[in-house]
């Protein structure tokens, strides 16, 4: 287990932050890569001071807010057409799509914040955000916070980790 370990923090470190981002929007978008591969390794590499946090911070929210706008506009300019036309294979019906709408316009900010916060949902939150055409300034807004803690979280847990190296041992 810890080889496997050693070499995820290598690639994380051999990418650097071009490679922190690339992972977080791909992260973002609709296809389900844990945060947790890139952002803990970056964390336990911010702790050796091969990494600096600011930076980390910044690029991984900057990936972040870009796979969910990639989501958003696939959504905004595709959705709706894709679900009407193909829903009936995934079980989504026009009128499921009228709630879900209905629901997101009422409370598209919370469910953005609280989406990236959740595992799993924070991969497709951006969709009903785009079907819905929430205002892109506030969808970007609570992605970026959202979006903001996860990784910081991640961070911290990922700097425990290599400040107690000996104790994780």
């Amino acid at each position: 287990m810890s080889d496997l370990i050693f070499y995820i923090i290598h690639f994380v470190k051999s990418f650097g932050y071009l490679g922190i981002f690339i992972m977080t929007f791909i992260e973002s978008t609709f296809i389900p890569l844990p945060a947790e591969i890139t952002m803990i390794p970056a964390g336990y590499l911010i702790s050796k001071g091969t990494m600096n946090l600011y930076i980390v911070i910044i690029v991984s929210i900057s990936g972040t807010v870009c796979g969910a706008w990639l989501n958003y506009w696939i959504a905004l300019h595709f959705g709706r057409k894709l679900i009407t036309n193909y829903g009936k294979y995934f079980f989504m019906s026009k009128e499921k799509l009228d709630k879900i709408e209905s629901y997101f316009k009422s409370h598209g900010a919370i469910s953005t914040f609280t989406g990236r916060l959740i595992p799993g949902v924070r991969h497709y939150i951006s969709f009903p955000a785009g079907l819905a055409k929430m205002n892109l300034s506030l969808f970007l807004f609570y992605t970026a916070l959202g979006g903001g803690i996860w990784m910081i979280c991640l961070i911290i847990i990922g700097y425990f980790i290599g400040s107690n190296e000996d104790l994780v041992h």
